[in-house]
């Protein structure tokens, strides 16, 4: 392959990672459960007892289609509503997986728990790793890592 057919094979391959991981955020979103699965690797490419792995800030790490369906669930289930705008998005492709970082500035809901509180999922910020691999069926997601973004006031260190 020429360099330029290389380049734009590569271009393409960052182009459609970067859509699967829009979609992700998308139909989370919508609240579309079925949507969030797709962009999951299925069962064919991966077995549902490790083969996928999602690690939300502040839970255990998640192995597996059905946990990390879920963990998806139980967010969408429990915010008014979440809307996500995405910052800091980079792809990089290698063969078959591809890795995307970015930041994820969360505006979300939930009922509060006791008066002038906001309930545990509000949002804030996250900083993602989300890792896919490419299938017959277009880039699926294999992992994702969620890290809170701690800002002056959060946690102050008194030492």
């Amino acid at each position: 392959m020429s360099g330029g057919t290389a380049g734009k094979a590569r271009e393409a391959d960052v182009e459609a990672v970067l859509a699967a991981n829009q979609a992700l955020y998308e139909a989370l979103e919508r609240g579309d459960v079925e949507a969030v699965e797709n962009v999951w690797l299925g069962a064919a490419e991966a077995d549902d007892k490790g083969g996928v792995v999602c690690v939300h800030p502040g839970w255990p790490v998640l192995r597996g289609r059905a946990q990390v369906t879920r963990s998806y669930m139980l967010i969408m289930m429990n915010t008014e509503y979440i809307q996500f705008f995405l910052t800091d998005v980079e792809a990089e492709v290698h063969g078959d997986v591809a890795l995307v970082t970015c930041t994820e500035n969360i505006l979300s809901g939930g009922e509060s728990e006791e008066e002038g509180e906001l309930g545990p999922l509000v949002g804030g910020k996250v900083v993602s790793t989300n890792l896919f691999r490419r299938t017959p069926a277009g880039w699926k997601l294999w992992s994702h890592h969620g890290s809170p973004v701690l800002t002056s006031g959060d946690e102050d260190d008194e030492d």
